[in-house]
């Protein structure tokens, strides 16, 4: 068996690589694994918790993703335009497959900070999504 942050991780990161408005603003800059030596602009899934959420009815899980947005330069403009995408794809986005389906999706804060030292604006978007096995 699929484990559950696989099975919703794989169709996130290929839904967010085919947004045509996204590839205008990264190119394919999207990744589920922090990139080592990837020059900005980028987005990478930094953590994928995952909670187990049975019910009486059924099996299900809740998934914490965090992601960080690195933009190239200290515009905090430029991060919150991927920002922006980045959310519209993933509560959007048709991420049900042959393991899962997901059921509810809610982004739940955006934090923005000027890098001091690398002067880049950097985003952290939380989003909590609940999935059932599918049927």
């Amino acid at each position: 068996m699929t484990d559950p942050i696989l099975a919703l991780q794989a169709p996130l990161v290929a839904a967010l690589r085919a947004d045509a408005e996204l590839q205008a603003l990264l190119g394919e800059a999207i990744f589920d694994a922090p990139p080592i030596g990837q020059a900005p602009p980028y987005v990478v899934i930094a953590r994928h918790d995952v909670v187990p959420r049975d019910s009486d009815l059924a099996p299900g899980h809740e998934h914490r993703l965090l992601l960080h947005v690195i933009a190239r330069e200290p515009s905090r403009q430029a991060a919150l335009a991927v920002v922006e995408r980045v959310l519209a794809v993933a509560l959007g986005a048709a991420l049900d497959g042959s393991l899962l389906a997901v059921t509810h999706r809610r982004h739940e804060r955006t934090e923005t900070v000027i890098d001091p030292v690398g002067g880049r604006a950097r985003a952290a978007v939380a989003i909590r999504m609940y999935s059932e096995p599918a049927t």
